[in-house]
C-alpha cells in the first residue's frame, strides 16, 4: 500500500470515527436530558467552554503563540466572535434544544437539511444557479421530511411542535455556520477557528446560565461518565477527527461519509432508549440521507 493510499485510508477512519462519535453524543445528550433534568443553557455551556480549550490547548501544542495571533487582527476578531455567537453557540444550542423537546435522531435528521438552506441562499447570491440536481435534493428533503414528521399522516405528527422547530432553527444555524466562516478557516485553520469559536459561544452562554451552577454531587457514576463522553467523544474529538480527516479525504468524500452520523444516532436510539419509528417515517430518514448523498456524489 503507497503512502497516499495509507492517508487515504487514515481520513475514512478519522472521519467515521467522528461521524460516529457525533451520533452517539446526541443520543447519551437525550439520555441525559431526559434522566438527569439538565438544563440546555447549562449544558451547551459547559460542553463548548470545556471542548473549545481542549481544542486551543491542541493547537498550541501543535502551532505555539501562532494560535492567538487571530486576535491581533480587529477584523478576523470581530469575525470570530460573529462565528462563535451566530455560529457555533446557535447551532449547539438549537440543536441540542431540538434533542431536548424530541429525540437525537429526528434532531439529527431536521439539522441535515443545512444544505436545503445553503442551496437556497446560492441561489438567491447568484453564487450558483438552480440546477437538476438542488431541485433533486429538495424534493428528497421536503418529502422525507414529511414523512419523518407524520409518518405519512398530516393530521397527527409524530415529533413534538418545539422539537421540529428548534430543529429547523438547528438546519438555519447550520448553513450559517458553514458558510459564514470560509475565508476565516482559509486563513486560520479549521483547529483555531472551531476551537475558539466554541470557546467564545460558551462564554457567551455563561452569562444566561453560568456552569458552576448545578449540583455535581447528586450525580450517579453513570450520570458522569455519559457527562463526560458527550463532552471528550460526543464533541471535541467528534469535530477534532472529522476536521482532521479534511487533510486527506476532498470535502465531499467526508460529508457522504458523515451520514454515519444520522444513522449511528438513529440505531442508538432504537435499541438504547428505546425510540421508535414507523414504515412511513423510516422512509423519510431514507430520503433525507439520499439528499446528503446527491449533494455529496452528484455532479453537474
Amino acid at each position: 500500500m503507497t503512502q497516499q493510499h495509507q492517508k487515504r485510508w487514515l481520513g475514512y477512519v478519522l472521519v467515521i470515527i467522528g461521524a460516529t462519535f457525533w451520533g452517539i453524543g446526541g443520543t447519551v445528550s437525550q439520555w441525559l436530558f431526559q434522566h438527569e433534568n439538565l438544563d440546555v443553557s447549562w449544558f451547551v455551556a459547559v460542553r463548548l467552554v470545556i471542548s473549545g480549550l481542549l481544542l486551543i490547548v491542541i493547537a498550541f501544542m501543535t502551532q505555539g503563540v501562532k494560535v492567538f495571533v487571530v486576535w491581533w487582527d480587529k477584523r478576523a476578531a470581530t469575525q470570530m466572535i460573529i462565528y462563535g455567537i451566530f455560529g457555533m453557540l446557535a447551532v449547539q444550542y438549537t440543536f441540542m434544544s431540538a434533542i431536548n423537546y424530541g429525540n437525537a435522531a429526528v434532531a439529527t435528521l431536521l439539522q441535515y437539511l443545512g444544505p436545503i438552506f445553503i442551496i437556497f441562499y446560492l441561489v438567491l447570491t447568484k453564487v450558483t444557479k438552480f440546477g437538476v440536481k438542488e431541485a433533486l435534493a429538495i424534493v428528497l428533503a421536503l418529502s422525507g421530511t414529511y414523512l419523518l414528521l407524520t409518518n405519512g399522516h398530516f393530521e397527527n405528527l409524530q415529533v413534538p411542535k418545539r422539537a421540529i422547530i428548534w430543529g429547523l432553527l438547528s438546519a438555519v444555524a447550520l448553513a450559517f455556520y458553514t458558510v459564514y466562516p470560509v475565508r476565516l478557516l482559509a486563513r486560520w485553520g479549521s483547529l483555531n477557528v472551531v476551537g475558539w469559536g466554541m470557546l467564545i459561544g460558551g462564554i457567551a452562554l455563561s452569562f444566561v446560565h453560568p456552569p458552576w451552577q448545578v449540583a455535581l454531587s447528586d450525580w450517579s457514576m453513570q450520570t458522569h461518565l455519559l457527562f463526560w463522553f458527550a463532552i471528550i467523544f460526543g464533541t471535541m474529538l467528534a469535530f477534532w477527527f472529522y476536521i482532521d480527516s479534511l487533510h486527506y479525504l476532498f470535502p465531499h468524500e467526508a460529508g457522504l461519509l458523515g451520514t454515519i452520523e444520522p444513522l449511528t444516532a438513529l440505531l442508538t436510539s432504537v435499541v438504547w432508549l428505546n425510540v421508535s419509528f414507523g414504515v412511513w417515517q423510516l422512509l423519510g430518514i431514507v430520503l433525507i440521507i439520499l439528499m446528503v448523498i446527491v449533494l455529496s456524489v452528484v455532479k453537474k
